[in-house]
């Protein structure tokens, strides 16, 4: 190079225009570490809630009453998109509820006990206290009856063949207590409008609908209706029993129900 090329204005392109130095696109910085990893956090937060709000939650079996097909400690996964606009609990449906009040004790509604714990119980990744797991056996306008001469119980006239679900039990001869070890009869319905009749697969051990219907025998005291439970209370639906792994098994909704026809 010349000491004339060194003193010499730079070459454009035609139609090129020169740029001055303060023209020059500004040099993009980027957040620290500690800020991308804090933005990140919240990002995957915010995710976490909506996610629980609106599609899916964990929660785990709370007692003995779901069982032969669920049983204590097990972790299922609830989905709620089924229930979302004018979509409700179905006939033979597992689904999550708060208590309507009155169904737990005060050890049974307790929540998450440490701070991660209730973390995760925010973001859906640890379950919550205060809710039942039940299968749905009657929707609104439905009939129950407690039971044929093989013991089954009756919905709108057509018995429920529950074989492949419930838990046996020798001490009884028919799928109805907890009311009295099927000594008596009992009959419930119509179910009003936005409730539902719900009952545990281990009828014997089951705190459900059927243990909080006002019967002649029971206390004068007793306020109709608690046997049913409000639909706005439902959760979701349990479609996965997802641990123990060696357990896995997507939960549905049984084939009997699908013979019941809807309430005159």
């Amino acid at each position: 190079m010349t000491s004339d090329d060194r003193g010499s204005a730079p070459i454009y392109a035609e139609g090129q225009e020169p740029r001055s130095p303060s023209s020059q696109e500004p040099t993009k910085k980027h957040l620290p570490l500690w800020q991308e990893t804090i933005l990140l956090l919240v990002v995957a937060l915010v995710l976490a809630i909506a996610i629980k709000a609106l599609f899916l939650q964990a929660f785990y079996i709370p007692s003995e009453s779901m069982e032969p097909g669920l049983v204590e400690q097990d972790r299922i996964l609830v989905q709620k998109v089924s229930y979302w606009g004018s979509g409700t609990p179905e006939r033979g449906d597992v689904v999550v509820f708060k208590d309507p009040g009155g169904w737990l004790n005060a050890d049974q509604s307790a929540g998450p006990s440490d701070a991660l714990q209730k973390l995760m119980s925010k973001i859906g990744l640890y379950p919550t206290g205060g809710h039942l797991v039940k299968r749905v056996i009657g929707v609104a306008g439905d009939t129950i009856e407690c039971c044929d001469d093989q013991g089954r119980i009756i919905v709108n006239g057509v018995p429920l063949n529950e074989e492949a679900y419930i838990k046996d039990d020798e001490l009884n001869d028919c799928n109805g207590p907890m009311v009295s070890r099927c000594a008596s009869d009992w009959k419930v319905g119509p179910v009003p409008e936005g409730r539902l009749f719900v009952m545990g697969d281990n009828r014997a051990h089951s705190a459900d609908s059927s243990q909080h219907m006002c019967r002649p025998q029971k206390e004068t005291d007793c306020v109709s209706g608690a046997e049913f439970v409000p639909a706005d209370l439902v959760v979701g639906k349990v479609f996965v029993l997802l641990w123990p792994r060696d357990r896995f098994t997507w939960v549905g909704r049984p084939d009997t129900f699908e013979d019941v026809p809807d309430a005159s």
